[in-house]
């Protein structure tokens, strides 16, 4: 029981810094953005042609940014718990054989 609660907590703190920090991020690009920029080669970069869910961090159709980029950061906790439950569930399987 003390795992669940454990894990309950990160999974809080983690929803918490996603839709409550996030709308506070640099709109400054990334270090390799950055970089590109710098050393002229940025206009070589090529889009990928994977349909985004939250594209440059923002919930589409939403007007208001700060709300747009909290539920962004909401989407992206709720997908990568489930990701790392998922795998975790298939590993657990995977041992008890």
């Amino acid at each position: 029981m003390r795992k669940i609660g454990f894990v309950l907590a990160g999974l809080l703190v983690a929803f918490v810094v996603g839709v409550l920090l996030s709308p506070f991020a640099s709109s400054f690009p990334d270090g390799l953005e950055r970089v590109a920029e710098d050393k002229g080669f940025i206009e070589r970069a090529v889009e990928l042609r994977f349909p985004f869910l939250v594209p440059d961090y923002t919930f589409p159709g939403i007007n208001n940014e700060k709300l747009a980029t909290s539920l962004a950061g909401l989407l992206g906790v709720a997908i990568t718990f489930g990701i790392t439950v998922a795998i975790g569930k298939a590993m657990a399987k995977k041992d008890s054989k």
